[in-house]
């Protein structure tokens, strides 16, 4: 299970008030909600998931220094720089100078004022080069927030060590490892959040060509019901339907790599990321693998580990993160969102794309688990006649105990819920329907339609 810390609860108020835009506004005019079939399919949710990914969007953004390159996989690179600039790493105390350059996406306006906005990229980040990630937001009372550094990312590690950045807040919302958030006091008083921007700042050692590209950026903001328990969905278009997804068990890497969240009992999240990049055939090669072990089995889920792994969170339950990680797979994309129900789980599973959750729970809450948990990850591969969850469980003491069968109504109640009791009674926090979602880069048309209809732009 994941050490993770539970994110804040969410707090729910009264909407109503119009965004104040100028704050926030590019030159080039704001990105407001298209009419596709992803804005349409989701009306009502109160989830909006925008991702700059195409040779058009990427133009529409605000470059200095980088370049488009188109083709089958459009990004950007970094081409000229615009400057230079020294960090020092917080992690090795290693102070080195970059060369860099930024792209800025116009303003989303979002259909629904959101309280939590989770950012998520996809990239390659050659040995010499790393990125860094930011998000700055207007808010409904007409202010503008500073830039919050979402995420410094590398694939690797010997450049920087990726991490995420704590204590950044503005007296209206503050950065919890991935998620900015409304501040309970300002959310209860009504403040949500309207607009946002997004910031690409590439790095690269001086004097040289070497540059990231980045295929994929986005994020996705939420302003989820506050609750302990959430409507139940009736089974729908996946019953009886289960994909074949490889099983991995956390648990038999205990001890194995303790410099990486004390080692596999708190690897859920890298072990589910690999188990669903395997189910789209890609995997580390031996090559990748020379420095693990070879006494351990399944030496693929250390490596996740390690390179999901967060440096200031000290943990490999980064949502982005993994997310990242998988995109660095071959014609990978991957995407942290919310669904709202398991019908929207159904969904995907239909169209053979399978899924990650992120929920806390008791032991009572879980039956079949045998376990509680204040945060883990695991795989949703299906639903059974009845319409229960079929499970790919981290949390099993071997990979033939992985597939697990949940009951529907608990399954679906302990992943949506932003509010649950701890084991002292205390009130917590819940996820509110994070999962991750990973599929093909260039996805078949039932995928690209299931994609939209939860949100997912392509």
């Amino acid at each position: 299970m994941s050490r993770r810390t539970p994110r804040r609860t969410l707090l729910t108020a009264a909407l109503g008030v119009t965004a104040g835009l100028a704050a926030v506004s590019p030159a080039r005019g704001a990105d407001r909600p298209r009419g596709t079939a992803a804005t349409a399919a989701t009306i009502g949710s109160t989830v909006s998931n925008r991702s700059w990914s195409s040779g058009l969007d990427w133009r529409t953004g605000a470059a200095r220094g980088v370049r488009v390159r188109d083709g089958l996989r459009p990004g950007i690179a970094l081409a000229e720089p615009a400057g230079t600039t020294d960090y020092t790493d917080p992690h090795t105390g290693t102070t080195a100078r970059w060369e860099y350059a930024t792209w800025t996406s116009p303003v989303h306006t979002l259909p629904t004022p959101a309280n939590e906005v989770i950012a998520s990229w996809n990239a390659h980040t050659p040995q010499g080069s790393w990125l860094q990630v930011e998000l700055r937001v207007g808010y409904t009372d007409g202010t503008v927030s500073p830039w919050y550094v979402m995420g410094r990312w590398a694939a690797g590690d010997t450049d920087i060590r990726r991490t995420s950045v704590d204590g950044q807040g503005d007296t209206k919302t503050s950065v919890s490892t991935d998620t900015l958030a409304v501040d309970a006091e300002p959310a209860a008083a009504g403040l949500r959040i309207a607009a946002y921007r997004l910031r690409l700042t590439l790095h690269r050692r001086p004097g040289t060509s070497l540059s990231p590209l980045v295929w994929r950026v986005g994020a996705m903001g939420s302003n989820v019901p506050d609750r302990f328990t959430v409507p139940a969905s009736e089974p729908g278009i996946a019953t009886g339907r289960e994909l074949t997804v490889p099983r991995y068990s956390q648990e038999i890497h205990k001890g194995q790599y303790p410099e990486y969240d004390n080692g596999g009992e708190a690897w859920c999240s890298p072990t589910s990321s690999q188990m669903i990049i395997e189910y789209w055939g890609r995997k580390p090669s031996s090559k990748d693998l020379a420095w693990v072990d070879p006494a351990y089995a399944d030496p693929q889920v250390c490596h996740a580990a390690r390179y999901t792994f967060d440096y200031q969170y000290q943990g490999c339950g980064n949502w982005p993160f993994n997310a990242a990680y998988a995109a660095t797979y071959r014609d990978l994309a991957g995407v942290v969102t919310r669904l709202d129900s398991l019908t929207d789980a159904e969904t995907l599973i239909a169209a053979g794309i399978p899924l990650i959750t992120s929920q806390s729970f008791l032991p009572t809450e879980l039956t079949g688990a045998g376990y509680g948990t204040a945060g883990h990850l695991m795989t949703v591969t299906g639903f059974t006649a009845d319409g229960d969850v079929v499970a790919g469980d981290p949390a099993s003491e071997s990979n033939a105990a992985v597939r697990r069968v949940y009951r529907r109504r608990e399954f679906e109640n302990i992943w949506l819920r932003t509010k649950r009791y701890n084991a002292s009674g205390k009130v917590v926090g819940g996820t509110g329907g994070v999962c991750y979602v990973y599929f093909p880069a260039r996805p078949t048309f039932r995928q690209l339609w299931a994609l939209r209809a939860v949100g997912i732009s392509c």
